[in-house]
């Protein structure tokens, strides 16, 4: 019966609950979108490329393990954690491959070995989706790759190519082609061109050099990246996954099979996987947060205009229950209608924003995506649920009261305090000072970014319950300035009085738009500046050598050292480092002539004798790990090499130079990569001078400090821009709710317009008063968010850089007003003449 009745209300009411049915579809495609993310990072395939001819591959292990044993009331409980690291590690050549040949049902043994190779060729001819990497011919056959044309290479000077990039570049045998790796550029004689039996690789170039050649450039002696193992004829692979295993049991070493290759071929992807679940997890979170303010408030807005409807239903002895029920059934009826809309809409919606995330370099393409039911069921029932309490909490007062007080109630919007409202907003509100609070000693990215938006969040719902005295406390405050514009002054200011309820559910989702793109565009920018300013107070050379391929190549250094009128030339090669478990940004710098090109503001010992033992660490460093000068760190490198430093120093400029500092020789043996990122260069010389003496390196520029800083600017940019996309799709879903409340609240107001129609006055001083209502809604609304948005970038800025200056970009600041002024006025504007249009008498004389 109740459900006949809900169908038969939302079917005459489309209207009504077209706000609630948009609101939550909006939800549930985004928290399906966020899903499909969380669960590519959880069960997302890395499928082998270069390995698919190798049934088992054996490599070293990339995580760095921790087991902590407690003993509690007799009983011994065993924890272990495992934390990934930075850099590729690396097996031993000779002992692996022994254990291995002893091994039942191993037929053939091939190792490998992987490096950076770019081919400096035309920039047009270089594919950013498929970065190239050097291997040595003899491991051509994991893929396999056959040649195609030409032959192997056999001297030092020979390489194989494969067909993609021939074809790219139009590169054949005979003709010669510069390669950076890992030392300096050298030109090679092309010897060959090979391609892949099942098709072109399709995240990678593939460059081949002789054994030799490729044990050079790999810089890791006596090692092997990877061993890829084939079975015998009489061996399957379950088999022979477990003999090898066995045979290399009490050793590092790790045994892939099946999709399990995959994440060994591609160590960025497997990276990915923690990123993508974090982000998933907290644009999901984020967005079921923020469905819940906004959709709580849409059922209020809706039920408040059924005020009237529910008040005569209790007149006519409906019991609270059967109220209760109503509404129950309505809300699931939309949440339904709407969930199952919103998740298919949000499948193709997870595609695009994983597409983008892949395209601005923040997941790699080999972790495809997954797609499974899981994610919209869930959208679904959070947005049944999310319905059903939100009409619950809405419609909590209408099914309390006495029919006759319920009729009485109908007629004028309620002026008495709600307690539990009040108490439930300022616990709230409290809950967000002790977020801020909270947030002004976090000094970690990675521990204060959920903080900030969290509370954002907590603050909106905090002024989303006190709405209603936040703005009767506003329309006092402009009260004098809206009486100074007539009449349609007086009666926007009266109507912000009389009817705060209303104007509240249009106040909340303006601040909370405004506060979260605030924080949203302005977070980043405070910490990257203040990055930046540390790294210009501390770099004394007044010359950078930067590169436009992998790095600066050491010998590039080396020359410049030995230049004339030269007299410091520090590369800074940078890395990831664990203590512990904990992950520390890292570099490495060399120590001759060290002060003459940088400072980090030394606090603690000092830089003399810094060399190859030594590690200076950052304030943040030194407070997290207890160190003092002349003490000792424990730490992983990045490629899981354990190493024991002396602290040398503790410096005050750890944002801009990251935690730890150590020798360059020792970070660039340990790091896939160990081409300097910048190479700071002290000279009475000239650009052109400077230029001259490095201009055999190709790719390799000369900068001044300022202009250094402008491409780490821009690179700053570039990285933002994926905590913008991140939280792009919940500001628009923000920016929906904005518009979607707004039009609600005013084509409510018919019977409202009429009346005042009749008393004599004319159309237009009814849009005018409701334009002087929008934008005090604007003002009051923007106002809030602001202050939530200052409030908790200040704590940032306090706990991350130690300043209570944030980075605010004034006409950064205009826009986002001007946005919410686009989305406010129009959706005010619009529903008010669409509601002047019926005859005044009509609407006045019409049946509610």
């Amino acid at each position: 019966m109740m459900l006949r009745y809900a169908l038969q209300t939302v079917r005459d009411r489309k209207g009504g609950f077209l706000g609630a049915f948009l609101a939550l579809m909006c939800a549930a495609a985004l928290i399906t979108a966020c899903g499909t993310l969380l669960e590519t990072g959880l069960r997302g395939t890395v499928k082998t490329e270069r390995y698919a001819a190798a049934p088992v591959i054996v490599s070293a292990d990339q995580n760095v393990h921790q087991t902590t044993v407690k003993h509690k009331k007799g009983k011994t409980k065993v924890k272990h954690k495992a934390k990934p690291i930075a850099e590729r590690a690396w097996l031993p050549a000779d002992d692996i491959e022994r254990r291995l040949k002893n091994a039942p049902g191993v037929g053939e043994i091939v190792p490998e070995l992987t490096f950076p190779a770019q081919p400096l060729t035309a920039a047009a001819a270089i594919d950013r989706d498929r970065p190239a990497y050097g291997h040595a011919w003899r491991s051509a056959a994991l893929t396999p790759f056959r040649l195609v044309d030409g032959r192997a290479p056999r001297a030092s000077g020979d390489l194989v190519i494969d067909r993609d990039l021939a074809d790219r570049t139009g590169l054949t045998p005979g003709d010669r082609l510069t390669v950076q790796s890992t030392q300096s550029p050298r030109t090679y004689r092309i010897t060959g061109v090979a391609a892949p039996e099942s098709g072109a690789l399709s995240h990678q170039t593939s460059l081949f050099f002789s054994s030799g050649e490729a044990e050079r450039l790999a810089a890791h002696p006596g090692k092997v990246s990877a061993f890829g193992v084939v079975p015998d004829r009489n061996t399957g692979v379950a088999d022979l996954k477990r003999a090898v295993a066995h045979a290399l049991d009490g050793t590092t070493a790790q045994v892939s099979a099946g999709d399990d290759r995959g994440p060994v071929e591609f160590l960025d992807a497997a990276g990915a996987r923690v990123k993508l679940v974090s982000m998933g997890g907290a644009m999901g979170g984020t967005s079921l947060l923020v469905a819940v303010l906004v959709v709580v408030g849409t059922f209020a807005l809706s039920v408040q205009q059924r005020h009237r409807e529910l008040a005569l239903l209790r007149a006519v002895a409906a019991t609270p229950q059967q109220i209760r029920k109503l509404l129950g059934r309505e809300a699931l009826l939309v949440g339904a209608a709407a969930g199952v809309t919103g998740s298919l809409a949000g499948i193709p919606l997870g595609g695009w924003l994983h597409g983008r995330f892949v395209e601005t370099g923040a997941v790699p393409a080999t972790l495809e995506r997954a797609v499974s039911v899981f994610p919209p069921f869930v959208a679904i029932g959070a947005t049944v649920l999310g319905a059903w309490a939100a009409a619950r909490i809405a419609g909590r007062r209408i099914v309390r009261i006495r029919p006759a007080e319920a009729l009485a109630e109908a007629r004028v919007e309620r002026s008495g305090p709600a307690w539990g409202r009040i108490v439930a907003g300022l616990v709230l509100l409290a809950g967000g000072a002790v977020l801020v609070a909270v947030l002004s000693v976090l000094r970690t990215e990675a521990a204060s970014t959920p903080v900030t938006f969290l509370a954002v969040v907590v603050l909106a719902c905090a002024l989303a319950l006190l709405g209603p005295f936040v703005v009767r406390a506003a329309a006092a405050l402009l009260r004098g300035p809206l009486r100074l514009t007539g009449a349609t002054g007086k009666l926007a200011h009266a109507n912000l009085r009389g009817n705060a309820a209303r104007m509240a559910a249009a106040v909340t989702p303006l601040a909370l738009l405004t506060g979260m793109t605030c924080t949203v565009l302005f977070v980043q920018p405070t910490l990257g500046d203040a990055a930046r300013q540390q790294a210009r107070d501390g770099i004394r050379a007044n010359w950078v050598l930067a590169a436009q391929g992998p790095g600066v190549p050491a010998q590039a250094a080396r020359e410049l050292r030995t230049a004339e009128g030269v007299e410091a030339a520090t590369e800074v090669v940078r890395t990831t480092v664990r203590v512990g478990l904990d992950k520390y940004p890292a570099q490495g710098v060399t120590p001759e002539g060290l002060a003459r090109t940088w400072d980090p503001d030394v606090v603690a010992g000092s830089l003399k004798g810094f060399g190859a033992g030594s590690v200076a660490v950052s304030e943040l460093a030194a407070d997290q790990l207890g160190l003092k000068p002349g003490g000792t760190l424990a730490l992983t490198l990045g490629d899981g090499t354990k190493a024991e430093l002396t602290v040398r120093a503790v410096y005050a400029r750890g944002l801009g130079f990251g935690d730890l500092t150590m020798a360059h020789d020792l970070v660039a043996r340990h790091v896939d990569n160990p081409l300097a990122a910048t190479v700071l260069v002290k000279s009475d010389r000239t650009q052109e001078q400077l230029a001259a003496a490095v201009e055999k390196f190709p790719g390799v520029q000369v900068l001044s400090p300022a202009v250094a800083d402008g491409l780490q600017a821009e690179r700053q940019q570039a990285n933002a821009e994926v905590n913008h996309l991140a939280v792009g799709l919940v500001l628009a879903f923000t920016a929906i709710a904005v518009v979607n409340t707004l039009a609600m609240s005013v084509s409510e107001r018919m019977r409202e317009f009429a009346m005042l129609r009749l008393a004599g006055a004319t159309r237009r001083q009814v849009l005018r008063m409701l334009r002087t209502e929008a934008l005090s809604v604007l003002f009051i609304g923007t106002a809030l968010g602001s202050g939530v948005a200052l409030a908790v970038l200040t704590a940032f800025s306090v706990g991350m850089t130690g300043s209570a200056a944030p980075t605010v970009t004034p006409l950064v600041y205009v826009s986002v007003v001007a946005v919410a002024g686009l989305l406010a006025l129009p959706a005010t504007a619009l529903p008010g003449r669409a509601a002047l249009r019926p005859l005044p008498v009509t609407v006045a004389t019409a049946k509610e």
